[in-house]
């Protein structure tokens, strides 16, 4: 993940999340977070159950993603430094303070806003990834209808769809992995390949739009899940695994060669080091083996229902 995608992230999270962009840059945000991202992002549990019973209105904190370093930091080395203040201006400074007490010097206070450099594998990323995760988990939308019916009692059927976004993991020494988006209709039980791509195609919207009635559904959701799932599990059936018993054979290799490294210690140890020595032959066992062993897992990262036009 590059700097531009990064970017493009954080943009996105800041507009979707209601934040108050303050300022902003190729290579930077300066920010005011909203509610919810300053509850996932600033660790303050304290400060949020107090307003939360006290009901007070909350007071946020500001915050400047960096998203490229390089070229904010070269940005900021251009910009000339403020000007002195002269003396008429501290002389003015002095008599408004012994006349009316102390004085925030400008409206500029210079307060610090925390600096976050954001970069892939940063634990500041990683926290707006979960965030956006959390937050993305679930969601209900509906198709906009391209234009409007000209009768006002004309009705649109809209039939319901559980689409789902899966994570492949192929793991051993190395590591792949694989997005795949399936849609499931609930009226008829058809599953599709590439559902996001499709939903794209469409505009969406959070409210059921006038002139449009849903159809019933034939499947529940648990049953279209299982639909799913058994499409992903079908498709990775046809794989080729030769990787895997790759990586069986070195895990088999790495097993030998701490055996033959062990062996020879447990045999000329001491009575009293032998329960030491065997602890660690099978924690690192165990080590290599996590390391080694071939597995392949999925998960689902999001789902929603989307109620699309037609009966899919």
């Amino acid at each position: 993940m590059n700097e531009r995608q990064i970017h493009k992230f954080i943009q996105r999270y800041l507009e979707t999340t209601n934040c108050q962009i303050i300022e902003k840059s190729p290579a930077h945000f300066q920010v005011k977070l909203s509610p919810r991202a300053d509850r996932d992002l600033t660790n303050r549990p304290y400060y949020w159950s107090f307003v939360d019973r006290t009901g007070a209105d909350p007071e946020t904190m500001s915050m400047l993603f960096v998203t490229d370093k390089q070229k904010y930091e070269q940005a900021q080395a251009a910009v000339p430094p403020p000007p002195a203040p002269n003396a008429a201006n501290a002389a003015a400074d002095a008599a408004l303070s012994r006349s009316f007490g102390h004085i925030h010097g400008t409206l500029n206070t210079n307060i610090r806003v925390p600096r976050e450099d954001l970069y892939y594998g940063s634990r500041r990323l990683n926290q707006l990834f979960e965030s956006a995760r959390s937050g993305g988990s679930y969601l209900c939308l509906f198709q906009e209808p391209e234009k409007r019916s000209a009768h006002p009692l004309h009705s649109t059927a809209y039939s319901a769809w559980l689409g789902v976004n899966m994570k492949v993991e192929f793991a051993c020494d190395m590591k792949r992995e694989e997005i795949h988006s399936f849609g499931v209709s609930l009226a008829t039980g058809q599953c599709i390949e590439q559902f996001h791509d499709r939903l794209l195609t469409h505009r969406m919207t959070p409210k059921l739009p006038p002139n449009v009635h849903t159809a019933k559904n034939a499947l529940s959701l648990n049953k279209a899940a299982t639909i799913a799932e058994q499409t992903l599990e079908r498709k990775l059936r046809s794989y080729d695994y030769s990787w895997a018993q790759a990586a069986a054979e070195r895990l088999a290799d790495e097993l030998s060669t701490i055996k033959h490294y062990y062996e020879p210690l447990l045999a000329s140890a001491e009575e009293e080091n032998k329960q030491l020595i065997t602890e660690q032959f099978e924690r690192r066992q165990e080590e290599i083996r996590w390391q080694y062993e071939p597995r392949v897992t999925a998960s689902a990262i999001n789902c929603g229902i989307f109620y699309l036009q037609g009966i899919g």
